[in-house]
């Protein structure tokens, strides 16, 4: 008996542990403990509606009070519920039929089982409140960023503990390529999404996303935080580069200016989170030619024919533009693209010896000329003059089939 009792006065000083541990509030506890004891006296006696359950968790105490209806000695049909008027008097001598009879309970006499029933029950209602609480903690913090530290090192992800011990997961696909962490570094990271398949809250954060780096400029920039200058769109190559189109509607401030700051000195502490990414922050303007021209600075543009239906863009400029224009391995032109919305073609103006690729649809097949104009190659040239390593990368597509393209464009030059 003492042993049953002393098992029963351990449960909840565990509970008084977890409690202190990951900050539960007295009445959420409380309402836990009270349903455990009641899922156990409900599963021993059918129901457990005629019982008051009292619990003290500070002090690591609890009672249980049965009530029962007083009903003749030769008229009890339901021992939980009636009690013999005999038995009741035993206790409370003036009592008459009719009358509740209330005693207590010595949960500790119910046995081994029904204490060990109530230590399954309450362990696996504390492990869906805990789950409970992860998943709502977390769900009001997506996009947001947070800082946690790391405890395990995969291949295909980053396990991270925040300051309560909770497990997060930063994904390798979501981490900059040139991130180089090591177990106990403190990481910041923005919370993708919470995943929560079969209420098992999966809590997936993120380096890569452009709301990671909003988040850091509305840090760094006390414009952008308090909403003087608003970030229309901004798209990433990780690592790389990224474009950043930013708006005011106050003319007094240079929005450009003032997320970049005296000498780069507001965006140098983001640059550095970001392993170096080149930021690029543009005006945004609605008129789409106009910003074009601005997402693909710093080459200079002669003429842009749009084509609004298929969201294409003709952009003539000079020959000695255009690498400026496509930027490294294809980086420029494909960020202008993802930031206007318009596939860019960029072609050389008064180069009369270049033929358009689409001139070669009938021996290279569309789907390749297409994938080459989506890195803004859109001339023989323009391919033949790329590296044809770069071309393969930024194209998705073979070598080989890179070096058939190569040799077909070179014949007809040849030719």
């Amino acid at each position: 008996m003492a042993r049953e009792k002393e098992e029963v006065m351990s449960m909840i000083d565990t509970f008084k542990e977890f409690k202190e541990l990951k900050n539960i509030d007295r009445s959420t506890m409380i309402s836990v403990l009270e349903d455990s004891f009641r899922s156990v006296l409900a599963k021993m006696f059918e129901t457990d509606e005629n019982f008051d359950i009292i619990i003290n968790p500070d002090k690591g105490d609890f009672e249980i009070w049965k009530n029962r209806q007083v009903v003749a000695d030769d008229e009890v049909k339901n021992q939980n519920l009636e009690v013999s008027l005999s038995e009741a008097r035993q206790t409370v001598e003036d009592i008459e039929v009719g009358e509740d009879f209330t005693e207590k309970v010595q949960f500790e006499k119910f046995g081994r089982r029904a204490i060990l029933n109530l230590r399954q029950t309450l362990a696996a209602k504390i492990l869906e409140l805990q789950k409970d609480i992860l998943y709502n903690k977390y769900k009001d913090q997506i996009g947001q960023i947070i800082s946690a530290e790391v405890y395990q090192i995969w291949k295909r992800e980053m396990l991270m503990v925040d300051e309560e011990g909770n497990e997060l997961s930063l994904p390798r696909t979501e981490q900059i390529p040139s991130d180089n962490f090591r177990k106990g570094d403190q990481v910041r990271a923005v919370v993708l999404r919470v995943d929560n398949a079969n209420n098992n809250p999966k809590i997936i954060l993120s380096r890569t996303a452009p709301v990671f780096l909003q988040r850091l400029m509305e840090r760094e920039i006390p414009e952008v935080a308090d909403g003087t200058i608003r970030i229309v769109k901004i798209v990433r190559l990780p690592g790389e580069r990224a474009k950043i189109a930013v708006e005011t509607n106050d003319d007094r401030i240079d929005p450009v200016g003032a997320c970049v700051g005296v000498k780069g000195g507001r965006i140098h502490s983001i640059v550095r989170e970001l392993r170096g990414e080149n930021l690029d922050v543009i005006p945004y303007t609605g008129n789409t030619q106009l910003f074009i021209q601005r997402a693909l600075a710093p080459a200079s543009i002669s003429m842009i024919n749009l084509h609004d239906e298929s969201k294409t863009a003709e952009v003539f400029m000079n020959p000695e533009q255009v690498s400026l224009a496509i930027g490294k391995n294809g980086a420029n032109i494909k960020l202008a693209s993802l930031l206007t919305g318009y596939t860019i073609d960029v072609y050389r103006e008064g180069d009369s010896d270049d033929i358009f690729l689409d001139d070669f649809s009938d021996v290279i097949e569309p789907w390749i000329i297409q994938s080459l104009k989506g890195i803004g190659l859109a001339t023989a040239k323009a391919v033949l003059e790329a590296d044809p390593q770069m071309v393969a990368d930024q194209a998705d597509l073979e070598d080989e089939t890179v070096a058939d393209v190569r040799s077909i464009l070179q014949k007809e030059f040849d030719q």
